[in-house]
């Protein structure tokens, strides 16, 4: 292109020099030279007109070339200080602290009974199911039989004590048989409460049949059902799973390598996007171990009273791990790659034309459509948003679309 400039000069000179050199007007006279003069004029107009077409020519297709052209529409936007975030994000899951499998206090058993249904509101303390308790309950009533036998011998033995005590304060009988009739009643009270230590033994046992809960909250499942051995596990058989939906928690797993730049007391952006809900957060609690699997380490957040999740949604958690305030951040679509590195364009005064200037900058964070700028640019200068496809450096530029 720079050939094809220098070679269209180099013709027109030569038509000018030539024309110059014959001008077809002769003679020496005052006259005579301003007829001339005239005419080398006109020429050079002419010359002068197909100079600027051919230039134009040129800036169309050449579009690095300096020459002279009509001024590029864009759009501007200042330069400004911000306080600029990045974020990590990272998929969790929506967790419960309490999810409660029912179990119950003794051995398994066959269930009896089933009080509750899928989707019930339970309290603390509420009977779940009940299990078979008919050998606890035969334990208790021979046991029960046992403490009336003692009690009838006791009762007979308090009775001869005191006919003995009397007859000893009249002087009358022995003393040893006076002994004899109290070490009866002590003997049969002592058998007495051992007995009564058993049957409480027995009833505790025989309440074991009894499945309560030990939170608050909704019976997400029940797997178990009437005449099935249940143990609780979810493992090896029939459960009844409580959960305490107002107590949530979302559980994420942290790369090792954010070791040291992400602490407790965090602020996160949780979005549950299934829910179409999105809630601000701080992490409560870090782990200590990297997982040997995972490589990383587990983080949870606290979810806020009132916002109403369920167990094992997926999370979309949005960790903050990086926050500079007053800085400079501009849209990432701006920024251009040169041979040089990356380059921004920006509305300059030259003289009383405004052109495109290319300016140099240092890049850093990446935070949605936002970057933050290190090192190049200053808070004022105007920023070409719009319309910098093809500009180039010097090449006038325009807001007013004409």
């Amino acid at each position: 292109m720079k050939k094809l400039l220098t070679i269209s000069m180099a013709i027109i000179l030569v038509s000018l020099v030539s024309s110059c050199g014959d001008t077809g007007i002769k003679g020496n006279s005052l006259a005579d030279k301003k007829a001339e003069l005239k005419e080398l004029k006109s020429r050079k107009d002419d010359l002068d007109s197909k100079i600027t077409v051919l230039e134009k020519d040129i800036a169309k297709i050449d579009t690095s070339s300096a020459l002279i052209q009509e001024p590029k529409l864009v759009a501007l936007a200042p330069v400004k200080e911000v306080d600029f975030k990045h974020y990590l994000s990272l998929q969790g899951t929506v967790d419960s602290k309490s999810i409660f499998y029912v179990t119950p206090t003794g051995q398994p058993g066959q269930v009896k009974a089933i009080y509750v249904k899928q989707g019930d509101k339970v309290h603390k303390g509420q009977l779940i199911l009940k299990l078979d308790d008919e050998v606890q309950q035969q334990n208790v009533k021979s046991v029960q039989q046992q403490l009336g036998s003692v009690k009838a011998q006791l009762a007979l033995a308090k009775s001869v004590y005191d006919r003995q005590k009397n007859l000893w304060d009249q002087q009358i009988g022995t003393e040893v048989q006076l002994l004899q009739s109290k070490t009866n009643v002590e003997t049969l009270e002592n058998q007495l409460k051992a007995i009564q230590a058993q049957i409480n033994t027995a009833q505790a046992q025989a309440n074991q049949s009894n499945v309560y809960s030990n939170v608050n909250g909704t019976v997400d499942d029940i797997t178990t059902h009437v005449g099935e051995t249940f143990n609780g596990n979810p493992l090896t058989g029939g459960y009844v799973r409580i959960v305490n939906d107002a107590d949530l928690k979302i559980t994420v797993t942290i790369p090792e390598t954010y070791t040291g730049q992400i602490q407790k007391g965090t602020q996160v952006i949780v979005n549950i996007t299934d829910a179409n809900k999105t809630f601000t957060s701080e992490i409560s609690f870090l782990s200590k171990a990297i997982g040997a699997t995972t490589r990383g380490f587990d983080a949870e957040i606290k979810v806020p009273k009132g916002i109403t999740l369920r167990p094992n949604q997926i999370a979309i958690v949005n960790i903050l791990d990086y926050n500079a305030p007053n800085v400079i951040a501009i849209p990432v679509n701006t920024i251009q790659t040169g041979q040089e590195g990356k380059y921004v364009l920006v509305a300059s005064k030259n003289g009383d034309v405004t052109v495109a200037k290319k300016v140099d900058v240092t890049v850093g964070k990446l935070s949605g459509d936002s970057i933050e700028i290190k090192n190049g640019l200053q808070s004022g200068e105007q920023l070409i948003t719009a319309g910098y496809q093809g500009l180039f450096d010097g090449q006038p530029v325009t807001t007013t679309d004409k």
